[in-house]
């Protein structure tokens, strides 16, 4: 008689995301981050909540900021949103869930999110840059994750980049133990005191060229403890970031993004996809 793992694998099937070599309808569809609505009225866009006192009010991390003269007046801090929803919850007119877990970019101002179109000025440049350093790690990669203090969330979802669903290791990427055998340093966490020293040793014993991957709005912006006796504010005044990916905690496939996108294999996004809750196409 089989094996009942057997037959289980069997009636299952292949079970391993085919992205991003294939679309990944999980992946196009996960509310990852909040955005400003693009069908918000714009006679009163800010809908009395021009201040940033007020803005202030409705977010714990501070990741909605008012600026003059921005289109509808308002702008979303991916780097510092940890996505508790209060925002799109207290103003649905205003905010809504946006779909798909393609959140990394290669610069932290890029991570504000603005209603209406956005500036490219200057990454095609960063980008460039980036893919002429990592050209030579694009078929197989060693990561290194250092945890400058986090609160557990992220080191989970960076695990489960290993497991049947998502097997990293089908792309070649893998994960070591020492920084001398690695070409990426992934790091997560808020950057405390205590953890200056040991990263900056890790980085220095990794050859050149290196890649340094923020993992999480703890190590992107410092999350709940921001800049003050705990934190630095996050990890880009400890190490030069290449790429930042958000989330609290960072989903596997923004991970997963965010390395391809520092490899330069980041596949295009799949025309149509729509935002939850009435939000445009990205």
């Amino acid at each position: 008689m089989p094996l009942p793992w057997a037959m289980r694998g069997l009636r299952n099937g292949v079970l391993t995301s085919r992205y991003p070599h294939r679309s990944d309808r999980y992946f196009e569809e996960f509310p990852g981050t909040v955005e400003v609505r693009s069908d918000h009225e714009p006679a009163n866009p800010a809908g009395g909540l021009g201040s940033q006192a007020a803005l202030d009010a409705i977010c714990p991390t501070g990741a909605l900021v008012a600026r003059d003269g921005m289109a509808g007046g308002i702008a979303v801090d991916r780097g510092a949103c940890i996505n508790c929803g209060r925002c799109v919850a207290e103003r649905p007119d205003l905010f809504a869930w946006r779909s798909g877990a393609d959140l990394a970019d290669l610069t932290r101002r890029a991570l504000v999110a603005r209603a209406g179109p956005g500036s490219e000025r200057g990454v095609r440049e960063v980008r460039d840059r980036l893919a002429g350093r990592v050209r030579a790690l694009r078929r197989s990669v060693h990561i290194r994750h250092v945890d400058v203090g986090s609160d557990g969330s992220d080191e989970w979802e960076i695990q489960a980049l290993v497991n049947p669903v998502y097997d990293v290791h089908r792309l070649g990427i893998f994960f070591t133990a020492s920084p001398r055998h690695a070409d990426i340093l992934m790091v997560t966490g808020i950057g405390s005191a205590g953890m200056h020293a040991p990263l900056q040793r890790t980085r220095q014993a990794m050859p050149d060229p290196v890649v340094v991957i923020a993992v999480g709005t703890d190590a992107v912006s410092g999350g709940l403890f921001g800049s003050g006796y705990a934190s630095d504010g996050g990890v880009g005044n400890l190490v030069d970031v290449d790429v930042w990916v958000p989330g609290s905690p960072a989903s596997p496939f923004s991970i997963l993004h965010g390395i391809l996108l520092a490899l330069d294999r980041v596949p295009p996004r799949r025309p149509g996809v729509r935002d939850q809750h009435g939000g445009g196409a990205r």
